[in-house]
């Protein structure tokens, strides 16, 4: 498959998994009657076997055993899929709460989240758009909060778990399907554990609600798995630049259905808040499509000084072009 095509292909995929995942608010919607609590459980129950089913199709299962001799490792999964936890039942909650608008705040500020946790836990060094797209997005914090009279504490949560997530997701170095099968395994029996002790005091809405309300609790399983299945593809076929500004999408399709399909209120104050967050997010952009393409007009030079100078130091002229557009912090994307 020719470059071009691979692209195409890798963008295709981008736009699946990124809408995909802002179109999820209108899942947990249909959801809404049934408990937070019970429909987090079933997504957890019904994501091993979709995990599981995936990883068959691929035939990996050699890390399986690579990951239990690892305590530190496991440790670490574990950890993760409390926050991951934490992130999913918050999400659910807020759709059935009207709080989908509030949600989107919480992902559209989730890379300036990312950019701080590199800077105080990772000691990476931004360049001085990224400080500035952080201080805007922190005033953005501080309007919104003076303007209601409290912090807009989902969005925050929200960003922080997510970010938490990311940052642990990179010193476990599992891929997608590796990482979610390792996480949902984890969550499978906890998950499961509340299912029973909801049906034995009668609670439980899985054999109660109709055969479509079971199948809809069925299928959260796939519906966590497809859209990583097609990020997975995407981030293979596009730069990162790309898939950094493609995951802008799934927190602007959450704020348009919180406008025109749960006609959530937007007041002036929320309007102020956005329009800081986005300010900053354009500036990210900008940073990131400047920087890109400084990268690859030193890669084309250094391939001309390399036809120049023949075979010989065509390897020293590639690497020295590269390490100044390597040298950002990595661009922040949905797990």
């Amino acid at each position: 498959m020719g470059t071009g095509s691979a692209q195409r292909t890798g963008l295709l995929f981008g736009f699946a998994a990124y809408g995909m995942w802002g179109l999820l608010p209108l899942y947990w919607h249909a959801l809404a009657k049934t408990g937070a609590g019970e429909v987090l459980a079933h997504r957890m129950v019904w994501s091993l076997p979709t995990a599981l089913v995936i990883v068959a199709l691929l035939r990996r299962w050699s890390w399986v055993t690579t990951l239990a001799r690892q305590p530190k490792k496991l440790a670490l999964v574990v950890l993760a899929s409390a926050v991951i936890s934490l992130n999913w039942g918050l999400f659910i909650w807020a759709v059935s709460a009207d709080m989908v608008l509030e949600s989107s705040l919480g992902y559209f500020i989730n890379p300036l989240v990312s950019i701080a946790f590199g800077v105080l836990l990772l000691r990476e060094r931004l360049r001085p758009a990224h400080w500035v797209a952080v201080g805007i997005g922190a005033l953005a914090v501080v309007v919104m909060t003076v303007a209601y009279g409290k912090l807009p504490w989902l969005s925050l949560c929200l960003a922080f778990t997510f970010a938490t997530y990311g940052l642990i997701k990179k010193h476990i170095k599992l891929d997608g399907v590796e990482g979610f099968s390792a996480e949902t395994a984890v969550q499978f029996l906890p998950a499961l554990g509340y299912l029973v002790y909801l049906g034995s005091r009668g609670d439980a809405s899985f054999t109660t609600d109709g055969a479509g309300h079971a199948l809809l609790l069925a299928c959260a399983g796939v519906a966590t798995a497809l859209p990583l299945i097609f990020f997975g593809s995407a981030a293979v076929r596009l730069p990162l630049s790309t898939i950094g500004l493609l995951q802008y999408l799934a927190p602007a399709f959450m704020f348009v259905l919180g406008l025109t399909v749960f006609h959530e209120e937007m007041p002036p104050e929320r309007w102020a808040g956005f329009g800081l967050v986005w300010v900053a997010l354009c500036i990210l952009t900008w940073d990131a499509l400047s920087n890109a393409r400084r990268g690859r007009s030193a890669l084309r030079a250094a391939a001309a000084r390399a036809r120049e100078q023949g075979e010989e130091g065509a390897a020293t002229a590639v690497t020295e072009a590269a390490e100044p557009a390597a040298t950002g912090p990595e661009s922040p994307t949905r797990p």
